[in-house]
């Protein structure tokens, strides 16, 4: 399985050895006796989830608009869009559109802060005193942050508050300690010259960030800017923008000066597009599929040659040899492709086996995946949520269908699941084509 903004919600199986055509019809077999159609039931089907069936207390919605210099206001052109409950597709709140217009403003509001403002010339160790009581406000509200990102992506709650929670204080509380630890470098000269290097804050940073982790790529991008001493302009994706409102306000509560984080909410080819052409723009960071990737770099190129960091989709392949525990890599293979609804850059989602013990591998994560639950991520015994958005879910459906096309058989799942969202059961296919 593969995912992250473009990719399939499958997991493809190769062996080492080309397999006979009875072998494949055994393997259908076997697939199809357990699942019927190779499919599997939500668990919103059976009443206990798939189309929001659990009954929880939401958060309420509180920041919806523009937070550009310590203020939340209106996009300039009054426009908003809407951020919809994958569980069901309803809307959840209306919010923001911001253009180039409100880009230029936020830029302006950081180009002032940084050129003007204490920010950068604070000490590190004041800049990493205010980074901890930032931190210490996310993990104050954490469960509220949980809800809402949650609520917006789909995301099962449990996981949520374990991982990307966790890992948002970490991070921010990791670059806090960094911030009085950037030291330049003293060089021997050939000649009898003194020779250093300082590191200096770049100045305003454009970050771009997904949506299949919000809170953590927010502060993996948000926490050493602030720790280095830059100001900047951050685009959460369209689909999931509510966590990074919430960050904003919580970093002017922590003290973060005005001007310092700016959040502009809307769509790439315009907000992120002024970001990425901005003449005042000092630095973009992107994450996100690979086309996007190359038009944020020609809009760099093409305003002022502003440096470019990006990452972006991948194809990770998971190889198991004869000797390796099978029940261990089976638990490893299911982790690394369905973890997060398979909506994940690193998702090791073709697993090669040398043929010893491909059978065995397959057999077992079949009866594997019996146990695994799709349904409302706020139940805890869900493994797997909706996907992000419908254009998400059509996107992972016409991949499977393009696998079935070319020939490859459905182990496991293959179709929509749920009365209503984005649900798509964990699929898993076998006999698959050598990719060239």
């Amino acid at each position: 399985l593969h995912s992250t903004l473009h990719s399939p919600h499958t997991i493809t199986l190769r062996e080492s050895r080309r397999r006979s055509q009875s072998e494949r019809r055994g393997q259908e077999a076997m697939a199809s006796e357990r699942n019927g159609d190779g499919g599997k039931e939500c668990a919103g089907e059976n009443g206990n989830g798939g189309g929001g069936g659990v009954s929880l207390e939401m958060p309420e919605i509180r920041y919806t608009r523009l937070f550009i210099n310590g203020a939340f206001v209106d996009a300039v052109s009054g426009k908003t869009l809407e951020t919809r409950d994958p569980r069901t597709g309803d809307v959840i709140a209306s919010i923001a559109e911001g253009d180039k217009e409100d880009v230029d403003l936020a830029v302006k509001a950081a180009r002032e802060a940084f050129d003007h403002g204490k920010w950068p010339r604070m000490p590190g160790s004041e800049r990493g005193r205010i980074m901890m009581k930032y931190a210490d406000l996310v993990e104050q509200h954490a469960e509220e942050l949980t809800l809402l990102e949650s609520l917006d992506a789909g995301k099962p709650r449990m996981a949520t508050r374990a991982v990307d929670l966790g890992t948002s204080v970490r991070s921010l509380r990791y670059f806090a300690g960094a911030a009085d630890k950037i030291h330049g470098e003293t060089l021997k000269m050939s000649r009898q010259f003194q020779g250093h290097t300082l590191r200096e804050p770049i100045g305003v940073a454009g970050l771009i960030i997904p949506w299949n982790f919000p809170a953590i790529m927010f502060f993996s991008k948000v926490a050493p800017a602030l720790a280095a001493g830059c100001t900047m302009v951050v685009k959460p994706a369209e689909q999931t923008p509510l966590s990074a409102l919430y960050f904003a306000h919580l970093a002017k509560q922590a003290g973060v000066p005005d001007g310092v984080i700016n959040v502009i909410t809307g769509f790439g080819p315009t907000a992120g597009a002024a970001i990425a052409s901005h003449m005042d723009v000092d630095m973009v960071s992107f994450t996100g599929s690979t086309s996007v990737g190359r038009l944020v770099m020609e809009a760099s190129a093409r305003s002022n040659l502003k440096p470019v960091s990006l990452e972006l989709g991948g194809k990770s392949p998971l190889i198991v040899f004869d000797d390796a525990d099978v029940d261990m890599a089976v638990g490893l293979a299911i982790s690394a492709n369905f973890f997060n609804k398979g909506e994940a850059c690193v998702a090791a989602s073709r697993v090669y086996l040398q043929e010893g013990i491909y059978d065995g591998f397959v057999k077992k994560l079949a009866q594997r995946m019996e146990s695994w639950v799709v349904g409302d991520p706020f139940d805890p015994r869900v493994n797997q949520g909706p996907q992000v958005d419908k254009v998400q879910c059509e996107r992972v459906l016409s991949y499977i269908d393009h696998g079935k096309r070319e020939g490859a058989t459905v182990l496991t799942g293959g179709k929509p699941c749920g009365q209503s969202g984005y649900y798509i059961e964990p699929t898993v296919f076998t006999d698959v084509k050598r990719m060239t």
